[in-house]
């Protein structure tokens, strides 16, 4: 158990626990339990209606075929080998939570269970993941509307030094609650920056996209301002993702480097990066279903649009890093370069698992590689990934390889979410979906 002091700044300690869920729109939702109250709760959990399961990211109750409605109950149950004492919000701590039955026994379309499974997919086929979510987030002042608060040429020092003081409270905090910060910078889009954080086993990796999008929201409110992770504040320019970089190992042995395949890949890695890409439209429903988040998905923009691959091309959806000479054997990873933060990060990492364990399974190897910008050619471009949710969620209802991961009512859940979404925003201009999006996430 992380020791409650090492993150607050109270002499006594928090005196209240967050436990938190994310729903399968993204959105996380949470339940505050005293902490003298916390070893009860830890074995008997904190009640949590199940209509959240189908919960739009706008807080519309939706029905589907397996979940939703008034009926019935959930018991958050805490880990609390990830309780954190919450360095942005004294007085608290927080826990991720994993949903069980009112028998005790676990809820089989929890989120957290279903990422937890898959990791347990992979160390049955030998293999082990390490995986990290990129944190991209534009900065605004405390109002309604977007007000930009940094400025400057992208990536220029000048927008560093609107928020170099910020940046430092920022990253001494994630790292006080024990997640290895690895580089901090201004972006390229509307107000933007960018934290990037050590990795992690998979559960862990998605707890750490919670924990650190709660601290930047904090942190930034001490400051003055107010967080954005929607895809999109500005409907005219690029947005903001949450790409997810991942790498596999069999034993000591990196599946990314030292073989005969493209670029080092092992035969098991390319297979598993050829699953990855072969569900990739699939899996935009999962990491990038919202209405938002297609206002990003736009060609020549860096976000990920064609269901290809390449040596670190930055306009295919997936993206390969060799890093460099003589690191590659520890250094190497692939980027998903189209999620971003309306995604539920236990979801994204238990489906790509899912995906590349597919590909393992069936020896797959990977197509030729791009390079360039697909967007300039007139012939051979590959394929455009889902351009609507609704087509976004077709794809995913077609996909036999998430459909059997995830059962049949996680599966119908996150389709029926999806749909709704889809239709609700269907005829809203763009400047309304940002609207709507904008403070969500």
């Amino acid at each position: 158990m992380t020791d409650l002091n090492a993150g607050g700044d109270r002499d006594s300690g928090p005196t209240m626990v967050a436990i938190t869920h994310v729903d399968n729109a993204g959105i996380t939702r949470v339940k505050g339990v005293p902490t003298g109250r916390l070893d009860q709760v830890a074995r008997y959990g904190v009640g949590m209606s199940p209509c959240f399961e189908t919960f739009t990211f706008d807080d519309r109750m939706i029905i589907g075929r397996h979940l939703g409605g008034p009926d019935g109950d959930l018991r958050l149950v805490p880990d609390l080998g990830r309780l954190t004492a919450l360095a942005g919000s004294p007085g608290w701590a927080w826990a991720p939570a994993m949903k069980f039955g009112q028998d005790g026994e676990p809820f089989g379309p929890c989120q957290r269970l279903f990422a937890a499974r898959q990791v347990e997919a992979a160390q049955r086929a030998g293999l082990q993941l390490r995986m990290a979510f990129e944190t991209e987030w534009s900065l605004g002042a405390d109002t309604d509307e977007f007000v930009p608060v940094v400025r400057g040429p992208g990536y220029g020092i000048v927008r560093l030094g609107d928020v170099e003081g910020y940046a430092l409270d920022l990253v001494d905090a994630v790292q006080r609650q024990g997640i290895g910060v690895e580089q901090f910078h201004p972006e390229y889009a509307l107000s933007q920056v960018e934290l990037s954080v050590a990795p992690n086993d998979p559960v862990g990796a998605a707890d750490d996209a919670v924990l650190v999008r709660h601290t930047i929201r904090q942190l930034s409110r001490a400051h003055g301002w107010r967080a954005s992770f929607a895809p999109s504040v500005d409907p005219d320019g690029s947005g903001s993702g949450a790409h997810l970089h991942f790498s596999v190992r069999e034993g000591d042995s990196s599946l990314f480097a030292g073989g005969p395949g493209p670029h080092g890949l092992q035969p098991a890695g390319e297979a598993f990066l050829a699953g990855v890409l072969s569900e990739l439209p699939a899996l935009v429903a999962i990491g990038a279903g919202n209405p938002a988040s297609f206002l990003r998905l736009q060609p020549s923009r860096w976000a990920g649009v064609w269901q290809a691959w390449g040596r670190e091309v930055r306009e295919a959806g997936l993206r390969f890093v060799t890093g460099m000479r003589g690191t590659e054997s520890w250094a190497a990873n692939a980027e998903i370069k189209c999620f971003d933060a309306t995604g539920n990060p236990y979801l994204v990492v238990g489906a790509v698992i899912a995906a590349g364990l597919a590909g393992v399974a069936a020896d797959l190897r990977l197509p030729p590689e791009i390079a360039g910008d697909p967007a300039g050619l007139t012939t051979g471009a590959p394929p455009r990934l889902p351009t609507t949710s609704a087509e976004a969620a077709d794809r995913l209802v077609a996909s036999d390889v998430l459909a059997a991961a995830m059962g049949p009512e996680l599966h119908d859940a996150i389709v029926t979410v999806r749909r709704a979404e889809a239709e609700s925003y269907a005829d809203a201009t763009p400047q309304e979906i940002v609207d709507a999006v904008r403070w969500r996430f």
